[in-house]
Order: structure tokens, then C-alpha cells, then sequence
């Protein structure tokens, strides 16, 4: 197969990326595959005494989450890697980082700092509960924001106790969001031409997720219990085993209603009161649940999807993960794209989720190793050979 050819779509802006972890990695590679010049700053090996977070360097989530970039090893404690540091900032268009919020000021890069350097920059700053306010200090982690932000209190099985989702959905969304404000304060210093600072956090982004539940104690004061697989006003919608495995069944509406019906040969359900009205199937939702279990265990999940489907009303098999990625739409959409690494060889790691029509994005390089573009990156600053060795004797870089 061709190596995918590199997006242009923002080959003309440089991120510098100072992230960890999950949020602050999510965030940059939305810039990554998309072509930015993405340059990883990194401590180099023994300095940064939480070294390895994240995982290995060679394991799946390093290598999903930083590939398309190029790693500098740089130690900011020291006074030497001030200039260095300036220099990129002068060539730089954004930097992401999701320290805690004290770290900036201690390392010389919040925002009135960077922006005297360059006015135009913009600072992105992931954190798990905000740039300020009474848990600014707070060391911040996915499952937290999940339980604060009231994602857990309506995740899980009704008489039992709060659950988290099975991925760290609050770190991805906080990376998201910070992507997107990027994006628009970009569009912004097209006008201004000034940059700005750009926040997100894990609690504010759990909350984001929340939605319609959020709205509807907001608006109405509902605080939403916990439901498991059925949906929490639109009844029927929920998982149901079949004769092979389960099945997510998701009718909204009176006419998918009577379609439903009529697709499983249960129309005698439409005549029952307490299912007469979308309002009646929530309330009486233990009752309609057991007569749709008893239909659909007689028939495998396949055969459900085909009458469901033709039928107009939605529906799907829940898999496992290696069943997603053998589904045939899963695999048009190329939901995996491979990418070679030097020693590990071909592997497969997400590909980007955005499609463009004419600036697509390419994965076309795995995660590098610490510092494997030093030297480039500084002789594009405009360091000579023997000004890269002095920095390297002095463990600056």
C-alpha cells in the first residue's frame, strides 16, 4: 500500500507540545494529523521525576497518541534551556500543556510570559479542575472528573452503586474541547493578530457530556437516577440479550413504535394502556423490557439486525473490541491505519476520526523516541554543530 501523502491542511502552523497522559495528547494530535509541525518537548531521560507516565514508550497508548510528531529533549530547570526555549516560542504558533496550573509560572511559560515573547501565540492549558478557583491545586484524573462531574451518578444499574464508562471519555473530551478553542482562537488572530489563552478541564468537560442530563436538572430541577442500558425518557431503548448475544434496540417516537411492533410480531404491545404513550413505556419500562426480552432471545443478533433494520428502526449487536474491528463498515471507514516504527514494525493505531474532502489527514509516522529530533529541531533555531554539543555537555538538552 502508498504512503498516504501529508496533510496541508495546517502545515503552516508549528505546536509546541509540552502534554502527557491522555487530555493534553489528544488535544495535539487533532494538529498532528492534520500536518502541523508538532515538536514534543521533553525532559531529558532522569530529569522529570514522573518520568514514564503514560506508559511505556513503546506500548499501545504512546504510540496512538504522539505519533506524526517530532521529540526535542529540553530541561527547563535550567537556566541554559531559557534561549532555547524563547527561540521556539519566537517560531511558534500554539503551545499545549496539562501540568498543574502552578507549574507554568515556575517554568516560564503562562501566558503573559509566552506573550511577550510572542505576541501572537496561543497557550493552551489542560487541567482537571480549572486554571483557578478553590480546587485550581488539585491534582486532577478521569475517573475523578467522571464522579464530580455526575457522569458516574447516571452510569450503571438501577439499586446499585455508581459507575465509570469503560474509557476515559472526560480526558478525551477536555482534549477535544481545548482543540477546538485552539482552532478558534486561531480563526480569531486572523482578524486581531493577537493570540490568547485557551482553557479546558476534566471537570468542565465531564459536564460538557452530561448534556440533555444536565438540562434537565438545570431547567427542571430532574436529577436524573440510574437506568443501565435503558435510555432515561425515550422507552423502548436499551440492550436485550438475544438467542447468540445482545442487541441495542433504540425506538424513539410513536412510528418507530408501531414499527418495532410489527417487525417482531408483538403488536398486541400496542394495544396495551400502559404502553400507549412514549411517557407510559418509561414509566411502565420493567414491564415492556420483560415482553421484548422474551421476543428477541428467540432469534440471533444478525437476524434482528436485518428484520430491525429493514423495518427502519435502529438497532445493532454490541461487540467486544475485536469485533469492531472486524465489522465491514468499521473497516471502510478505516477506523485503523497502519504506521511503521523502526523497531516495533507495522502497527495499527487509531486513525483520525475527522474526514476532509480535498485536505485529508495522514498518520505517517509512529511516536518518536526522546529526543530523536534534537539536533534538526535546533539547527532550524539556528544553532551550529558545536553550540548543539555545548548544550548536550551541559545537560541542557
Amino acid at each position: 500500500m502508498a504512503q498516504p501523502a501529508p496533510s496541508r491542511a495546517l502545515a503552516r502552523f508549528r505546536i509546541l507540545d509540552l502534554t502527557r497522559v491522555r487530555a493534553g495528547p489528544t488535544c495535539v494530535r487533532q494538529f498532528a494529523d492534520f500536518g502541523a509541525d508538532v515538536i514534543k518537548i521533553e525532559s531529558p531521560p532522569g530529569v522529570d521525576p514522573n518520568e514514564g507516565m503514560g506508559g511505556p514508550r513503546d506500548g499501545p497508548d504512546m504510540q496512538n497518541l504522539h505519533r506524526n510528531k517530532r521529540s526535542l529533549t529540553l530541561n527547563l530547570k535550567l537556566p541554559e534551556a531559557r534561549e532555547v526555549f524563547e527561540r521556539l516560542v519566537k517560531s511558534a504558533d500554539v503551545l499545549v500543556e496539562n501540568y498543574r496550573p502552578d507549574v507554568k509560572a515556575r517554568l516560564g511559560f503562562d501566558y503573559e510570559t509566552l506573550a511577550r515573547i510572542n505576541p501572537g501565540i496561543v497557550l493552551a492549558s489542560i487541567s482537571g479542575f480549572g486554571q483557578d478557583g478553590p480546587y485550581r491545586d488539585r491534582p486532577g484524573f478521569d475517573q475523578i472528573a467522571q464522579g464530580m462531574s455526575g457522569l458516574m451518578s447516571v452510569t450503571g444499574e438501577p439499586g446499585r452503586g455508581p459507575m465509570r464508562t469503560g474509557a476515559a471519555i472526560a480526558d478525551l473530551a477536555a482534549g477535544l474541547i481545548a482543540a477546538l478553542g485552539i482552532m478558534t482562537a486561531l480563526l480569531e488572530r486572523e482578524t486581531s493578530g493577537k493570540g490568547q489563552w485557551v482553557q479546558s478541564s476534566l471537570l468542565q468537560a465531564g459536564i460538557t457530556l452530561l448534556d440533555f442530563q444536565a438540562a434537565r436538572y438545570l431547567m427542571k430541577g430532574e436529577v436524573a437516577p440510574r437506568v443501565g442500558n435503558d435510555h432515561p425518557t425515550s422507552m423502548p431503548t436499551s440492550a436485550y440479550a438475544t438467542a447468540d448475544g445482545y442487541l441495542n434496540v433504540a425506538v424513539s417516537g410513536e412510528g418507530m413504535w408501531q414499527r418495532l411492533c410489527k417487525a417482531i410480531e408483538r403488536e398486541d404491545l400496542r394495544t396495551r394502556p400502559e404502553f400507549k404513550s412514549n411517557l407510559d413505556r418509561a414509566t411502565h419500562r420493567a414491564e415492556l423490557n420483560a415482553e421484548l426480552r422474551q421476543t428477541l432471545a428467540a432469534r440471533k443478533s444478525a437476524e434482528w439486525v436485518e428484520v430491525l433494520n429493514r423495518a427502519g428502526v435502529p438497532c445493532g449487536p454490541i461487540y467486544s473490541v475485536d469485533q469492531v474491528f472486524a465489522d465491514p463498515q468499521v473497516t471502510h471507514l478505516q477506523a485503523a491505519v497502519g504506521v511503521e516504527h523502526p523497531r516495533l514494525g507495522k502497527l495499527r493505531v487509531l486513525n483520525q476520526a475527522a474526514r476532509l474532502s480535498r485536505t485529508p489527514a495522514a498518520v505517517l509516522s509512529a511516536t518518536p523516541d526522546p529526543g530523536q529530533h534534537t539536533d534538526e529541531v535546533l539547527a532550524e533555531l539556528g544553532y551550529s554543530v558545536a553550540e548543539i554539543s555545548a548544550l548536550r555537555a551541559k545537560g541542557v538538552v
